[in-house]
């Protein structure tokens, strides 16, 4: 049952507990929205509090009223989990302004935020004093740690360093009774009982709410050698990337396998860029190399023992940071120019990585043959079996017409063959709304079982974040 819309009482306490607020419509608007303008939602207003314990405020208040909170980030999720229901029955969390790096010691390689704290400036913070992040994505300018811990972000650096779950050292939230948990120290070794803040990770809002993260630090790189690879197919880009671990000697940061139709809509759609190689090549591979000594030559060598072997057609070097920058533009404007290109179904799916390169082949051609007229991109982070899987319709006018009978039936098809595979239905996006009734079909019983049960222990009122991950009921 859905709730009730909240009593103007609720809403002034609400407004009261947060401190700082808004119901202004224009201010409210683009927060209703998510980023590909598939979810849209409604709210009274927009709760914007600037420390913890007007977080927790909020939420006791919320727990007295029974309203419902829906925590945001910078709004740049993907499966509407940070948008609130059309009816208007919960009430908008907005943590953007808690946006302070509270600490930064690269003694001990940590560095705590607050959950509104874009990425970007938790990359500035950490070069300053020698240091590094290792988490990057495209929406580095407006994600938030609140938004990547709660979704156990993970990015083009995982293949190195894992996700989130691996680099939040300690955390800071509100749980659903309004009570802090106060875990930032970031002990190596702690064994006094659950590890609350895992279960936070990739919870989505709905155990609590986040409020500061201790992340872990990597000393800075003194040395990036980034190519770009011209490939015949994804099983000579496993093959590479196996060869230059060895030859790295493990120092392989990140690895992206792209195909040639994703480059071509870079190149269409955001013309600022240039080809980077003379050529036409079937699939590309974006490969960065870190570490405190120079892996130029490393590279060179690698490249050099495969293209002499005909695992790789051509490849390119950047010499310069700028070079080096256009590289990864090209990778990282790709969604983007996907979204100009038109309507798709997006799927963020993992596999083992020992069968990515099969399944990006068969997958591909098992839904272009199912629905014909659709038009199958897959890339992603080859080196940790994340692939971003997404039909897209038929070309033209017609494309939006074409697509939306087929949205449901495409995905089913293609979670039905990850599942077989053996594999995930979400690698680093989370569930949200988009995948909810997907996970109910496909999910793990036990697991499933599980997650009922905590988040019926943890959040009894089902006040946070409804209806994201699982079909609450209250």
């Amino acid at each position: 049952m859905p709730f009730p819309p909240p009593l103007p009482a609720a809403i002034a306490a609400l407004k009261h507990a947060a401190g700082h607020w808004s119901d202004d419509p224009a201010v409210l608007a683009p927060l209703l929205v998510d980023w590909r303008g598939r979810f849209h939602g409604a709210s009274p207003v927009v709760l914007r509090p600037r420390s913890t314990e007007a977080v927790a405020a909020i939420v006791r208040a919320a727990a007295m009223h029974r309203v419902a909170l829906v925590p945001q980030g910078g709004n740049t999720g993907l499966v509407g989990g940070g948008i609130p229901t059309a009816d208007g029955s919960a009430v908008l969390l907005s943590l953007a302004g808690m946006n302070r790096i509270r600490a930064v010691d690269p003694a001990g390689l940590t560095l705590t935020a607050e959950a509104g704290a874009i990425l970007a400036n938790v990359h500035d913070a950490a070069s300053a004093v020698g240091c590094e992040f290792p988490l990057s994505l495209g929406a580095k300018g407006s994600a938030t740690i609140g938004g990547l811990v709660s979704t156990n972000a993970g990015g083009v650096q995982v293949l190195r360093h894992g996700t989130m779950r691996a680099l939040v050292i300690g955390l800071e939230a509100v749980l659903p009774s309004g009570v802090i948990l106060n875990q930032l120290t970031g002990l190596a070794k702690d064994n006094s009982g659950y590890d609350i803040k895992q279960l936070l990770i990739g919870a989505e809002g709905t155990l609590g709410v986040v409020t500061a993260a201790a992340l872990r630090l990597v000393p800075a790189p003194a040395h990036r050698a980034i190519a770009w690879v011209g490939l015949p197919d994804p099983h000579a880009a496993l093959a590479l990337l196996a060869r230059l671990r060895a030859a790295s000697g493990g120092r392989v940061e990140s690895f992206e396998l792209i195909p040639d139709i994703g480059l071509q809509l870079v190149l269409q759609h955001l013309p600022a860029n240039r080809p980077p190689l003379a050529g036409h090549h079937n699939w590309h591979a974006l490969v960065e190399l870190a570490g405190s000594e120079s892996l130029e030559a490393v590279l060179v060598d690698g490249l050099a023992a495969a293209l002499a072997a005909g695992v790789i057609e051509d490849a390119i070097i950047a010499t310069s940071a700028r070079q080096a920058a256009a590289l990864w533009r090209l990778r990282e404007e790709l969604p983007e120019a996907e979204r100009r290109d038109g309507p798709a179904v997006h799927h963020d799916i993992a596999v083992a990585v020992a069968d990515m390169p099969g399944f990006a082949l068969a997958a591909t051609a098992r839904v272009e043959a199912a629905f014909p007229g659709a038009r199958v991109i897959a890339f992603g982070h080859l080196g940790d079996g994340n692939l971003h899987f997404n039909v897209r319709a038929v070309a033209g006018q017609e494309g939006k017409d074409w697509l939306e009978p087929r949205r449901q039936a495409s995905t089913t098809c293609g979670h039905d063959l990850v599942v077989a595979a053996g594999g995930s239905i979400s690698a680093e996006h989370g569930i949200g709304v988009l995948k909810r009734d997907e996970l109910a079909r496909l999910g793990d019983p036990g697991k499933l079982e599980a997650i009922r049960a905590i988040k019926a222990a943890l959040d009894p009122l089902g006040l946070m974040n409804p209806g994201k991950m699982l079909q609450d009921s209250h």
